[in-house]
């Protein structure tokens, strides 16, 4: 494709968008409980399907194909560890933030330790979804950046600037309850995106309906569990209890996942869009490691040089034609932008209740102007880091990236929820932030000496270790 009709794809792409906007919203006012709690009206199948395209983000629209090369099907090791993790959400967490009636679920902090604790629990989610967040976003602007921009001679600055700011468009007014419409959009076109891809490449290595499930099975790429050896980070148990908790923590302890789940009617509701969700999205995840698969077959059988997180590019955009290139630009931005902007709706909402307690300090009035102040506020930001991350540290390849900084930044906040649910002490709240700060940095010390001081290499698993500090720390400090 052209980079003017690529261009011109993304345009009407962020009409729509904006029109779906325009669309759900006529009727609002601009108030906070629509833009943070969408009334407490969405319906639940609605929240569960629009959950798979933010949950999924533009990472892993590249980079899951792009690794079944070096990893095979490791991955699904760590997606059916999800499977516990939301059974978790589901019957745990979910009742829990529903009987307390919470806008943001770090509320509950506050009730069950005290203000320290409370705000201690808010910065690492800002902090974490502020960095993860944009980490995906950079992957996908890259590629942009690569496709469209660079031939068209705008600079990279631009391309980020940009995009950010139409995002902030769609969203200023209403928040989360316009992205509940816009994600199951986006999602759409995502799910599209990767059967239409999947169809074409299997075409064209001769596979149909009777062959299919055998090449897949047959093929040195489909290897998913690896039970034989316990020292390596691809490990089963070490994959599938990480999943697990990466679960617990990047949807259950995280406000921009339960901030739609907490806009359905009612709990029941609610743990039904976390079942259905589930399920959807082991079988895409699956999917998208089926077509990493294949792409990684049809390189090798025509001697193409793509690899890593450059397979899906390269392939859709330079040798399986025009459908699989336009297909594979709307699933790219679709998957962004569908984390992108729930991202930042939950970081806005976090820092006025958490951290600036708008509620409680401010007329109607003056919390929606606040709002809208803080809400552009994170769109600066998130231009910030992308340009940041962009030009000093910037990896070719991010999902690993992302998830072994979750595991850092995630830990303390599973320690806090868990020594909340499990024990029944009180501790002293003024140590806290000492605590999860402590327990990162003996993380990050154990990660980079282990494979020296031990025969032994952390994986995602670094994040169980994390919070179990920050567990034992918590008992140390606990009061009678």
């Amino acid at each position: 494709m052209q980079p003017v009709s690529i261009l011109f794809l993304i345009l009407a792409y962020f009409a729509v968008l904006i029109l779906i906007s325009f669309l759900t919203t006529r009727n609002d006012n601009e108030s906070n409980s629509t833009f943070f709690k969408a009334n407490k009206q969405s319906p639940w199948y609605l929240v569960a399907f629009g959950m798979i395209g933010a949950s999924l983000s533009g990472v892993t629209f590249i980079s899951v194909p792009g690794k079944v090369e070096a990893s095979q099907f490791t991955y699904f090791q760590i997606v059916l560890g999800y499977i516990l993790g939301y059974l978790t959400i589901g019957i745990v967490l979910l009742p829990l933030y529903y009987k307390l009636n919470l806008t943001t679920i770090y509320t509950y902090l506050k009730d069950r330790f005290g203000n320290q604790t409370y705000k201690t629990g808010s910065w690492f989610f800002i902090i974490s979804r502020t960095v993860g967040a944009n980490l995906r976003l950079l992957l996908v602007a890259d590629v942009l950046q690569t496709l469209v921009f660079e031939p068209l001679k705008i600079p990279y600055w631009i391309t980020v600037t940009t995009t950010i700011i139409l995002i902030w468009l769609y969203t200023f007014k209403s928040g989360i309850k316009t992205i509940i419409f816009t994600d199951t959009l986006q999602t759409f076109f995502m799910l599209l995106s990767v059967g239409i891809c999947i169809y074409v490449v299997s075409a064209d290595l001769g596979l149909n309906i009777s062959n299919f499930a055998d090449f897949i099975a047959q093929s040195d790429f489909s290897k998913t569990f690896f039970f034989e050896n316990p020292k390596l980070p691809n490990y089963f148990w070490k994959q599938f209890l990480s999943g697990a908790f990466i679960a617990i923590v990047m949807t259950g302890l995280d406000q921009d996942m339960m901030q739609k789940n907490l806009t359905c009617r009612s709990l029941k509701d609610a743990q039904k869009n976390m079942f259905w969700f589930t399920i959807v999205l082991t079988v895409v995840n699956f999917f998208f490691l089926v077509l990493g698969l294949l792409f990684t077959e049809y390189a090798l059988k025509y001697n193409i040089d793509a690899h890593g997180d450059k397979l899906f590019p390269i392939l859709a955009n330079h040798y399986l034609g025009v459908t699989v290139a336009f297909s594979f630009l709307l699933g790219l931005i679709a998957a962004a932008f569908s984390s992108a902007d729930s991202s930042l709706t939950s970081l806005t909402t976090t820092f006025c209740i958490d951290i600036l307690d708008i509620e409680n300090k401010y007329s109607e009035t003056q919390q929606i102007k606040l709002r809208k102040r803080i809400h552009l506020v994170f769109v600066f930001i998130s231009i910030f880091i992308i340009l940041f991350f962009k030009y000093a540290f910037h990896d070719s390849s991010l999902i690993d990236k992302v998830f072994k900084f979750a595991g850092f930044t995630y830990g303390p906040l599973l320690g806090l929820f868990s020594f909340g649910l499990f024990t029944k002490w009180k501790i002293k709240d003024h140590n806290t932030p000492i605590i999860a700060l402590s327990a990162v940095f003996i993380s990050l010390f154990l990660d980079s000496t282990s494979q020296y001081l031990l025969p032994f290499n952390f994986g995602f698993e670094i994040l169980i270790i994390n919070g179990l500090l920050t567990f034992l720390g918590l008992i140390l400090v606990r009061r009678q």
